[in-house]
């Protein structure tokens, strides 16, 4: 059993903080989440209450998987307390850490995210990197994945990073189970751009919610910015403007996700070739597909099947 260790800091927020717990148990036995706190005691959280949690920082010894969650912003400061450096300092060399929003700072504040790729709340970019310039931070995104350290954005973000250990622990049909089972999205379109503060849309205006779906339904159509556009009865440019504003990416960038997406299910799902599988997505050739696949997840489509293909007793239950 895969054992993640959530570690609860002063002014932590109990929503985030409960993320893990959720995700992960509803993955079945696969894993097992305990809290901690840095010295053993109670947690003052940013809510009107305090926390007592069961485990101190012994726990972080055993993990495989450390969760840091997001805490106050006043607190975030470029050195973290003494007892917050020692209990980081037992994680295991090769354990793999995670944060959620503001957790990030407390990586970035012990040197773990020199010279990595990271992300944090778009609202706390400047801010961040004032304090960690050493960091490439990346604020459009929903998550990063760096191998052995994930950092995500605000808030429900946690529920797509850990989503994202599941299925890359378990593959995707044990995360679509879990995603079904907590009534949330399996993946979500786009990044922090979608959620970054801008204008009201006009409510009279139609939105490219209805060209998405229909899209998805018939990924396997040769799709064109000027199909979507006509679908959605507007002009290409008021189309991709509105799709960018809502989604965070050009449609075109958003389709190729969702082929790849769907080619990924199908490879761990069927016995269908690249080939057949690249014709059922929407690609012309599989050439295209191993391309735009190894581009988007760093491996072959066929390694990928190697590595993520369901038994048949997972068939049965997805």
């Amino acid at each position: 059993m895969h054992r993640v260790v959530v570690l609860a800091l002063d002014g932590v927020y109990p929503f985030e903080l409960g993320i893990p717990k959720r995700i992960f148990d509803s993955a079945g036995s696969r894993y097992e989440v305990l809290t901690c706190s840095a010295d053993g005691g109670p947690v003052r959280t940013c809510a009107d209450f305090t926390i007592t949690v069961e485990h101190g920082p012994e726990a972080l010894r055993t993990a495989d998987t450390v969760v840091i969650p997001p805490y106050d912003l006043a607190l975030t400061t470029p050195s973290l307390p003494r007892s917050v450096l020692e209990a980081l300092a037992l994680i295991r060399p090769g354990t793999r850490i995670v944060s959620i929003c503001t957790g990030a700072f407390v990586l970035a504040a012990a040197g773990l995210l020199d010279g990595r790729r990271a992300t944090t709340h778009w609202q706390l970019a400047d801010h961040f990197r004032a304090l960690f310039p050493r960091v490439t931070l990346d604020p459009d995104v929903l998550f990063v994945d760096d191998g052995d350290i994930l950092t995500s954005a605000g808030a429900a973000s946690g529920v797509d990073v850990c989503l994202h250990i599941v299925r890359a622990d378990h593959g995707s049909a044990a995360a679509n189970r879990v995603a079904r089972l907590c009534v949330v999205p399996p993946w979500r379109d786009g990044g922090q751009a979608q959620y970054i503060e801008a204008p009201v849309p006009d409510p009279t205006t139609t939105g490219t919610a209805p060209t998405r779906h229909w899209a998805l339904e018939n990924l396997h159509l040769p799709l064109t910015l000027d199909t979507l556009a006509e679908h959605a009865r507007m002009s290409r440019r008021t189309f991709a403007r509105r799709f960018g504003s809502e989604v965070g990416m050009s449609p075109g960038r958003w389709l190729i996700a969702q082929r790849v997406e769907r080619a990924r299910q199908l490879l761990e799902s069927s016995e269908l070739s690249v080939d057949h599988i690249a014709g059922r997505v929407g690609f012309a050739t599989g050439t295209s597909l191993r391309q735009h696949f190894h581009s988007s997840l760093g491996v072959a489509p066929l390694a990928y099947r190697r590595t993520f293909r369901m038994s048949t007793d997972d068939r049965a239950y997805a």
